[in-house]
């Protein structure tokens, strides 16, 4: 979710998730390469049988553990504010579990619609669906969901992603920071 930093809150709970099953988990390596769907992470550390229950262990670990550590990001309310203020709408659309993706933001005292659980070119069905004209995103799958989806992409390298990996992924715009979003969002349409 690119409107906050949720590796201290995702980091917690993979850490309790490995305690109570007893299986390593390098918490650092997942926390570096956040993105893909929970299940697709998980099949890095347990048996592929294992993967639907332990996601679901996960998810229920998340809310208590995960929210209170997670903040915004620097610029986030802003770059919202920005979209709504021009007329635009702004809304989540996220890989994360849309449930717990809510849960972040009613704590950050964000009012957004949440669509969770959307991944590469889900992300930009969502898109045509809803007629998104532009997306800020965090990871390259993002900037291609854009181009798929032929919306402006604005990426933002505070994920996996480094600036030069979220240009050559499709990047229209990449910005430092949230409060690179602002200026930009008058000139957000193709």
């Amino acid at each position: 979710m690119t409107l906050v930093d949720s590796r201290p809150g995702i980091g917690a709970t993979y850490r309790a998730l490995a305690e109570e099953t007893g299986t390593f988990i390098d918490v650092d390596l997942v926390t570096s390469r956040l993105g893909p769907p929970l299940e697709a992470e998980l099949a890095h550390w347990f048996e592929p049988e294992q993967v639907p229950e332990v996601a679901d262990r996960y998810r229920a670990l998340y809310p208590d553990l995960a929210i209170p550590r997670v903040a915004l990001l620097p610029g986030a309310r802003e770059a919202v504010q920005a979209v709504l203020d021009a007329g635009g709408e702004a809304f989540v659309v996220t890989g994360k579990n849309g449930r717990n993706a809510a849960l972040h933001l009613e704590h950050l005292a964000i009012d957004l619609d949440v669509v969770g659980e959307v991944w590469r070119e889900g992300k930009a069905d969502v898109f045509r669906a809803r007629g998104v004209t532009a997306y800020v995103g965090d990871h390259v799958h993002d900037m291609e969901a854009c181009r798929s989806a032929d919306v402006v992409g604005v990426a933002v390298p505070t994920g996996p992603c480094s600036p030069d990996e979220l240009r050559a992924a499709g990047a229209d715009h990449v910005v430092d920071d949230l409060h690179g979003v602002v200026g930009l969002v008058p000139h957000l349409s193709r």
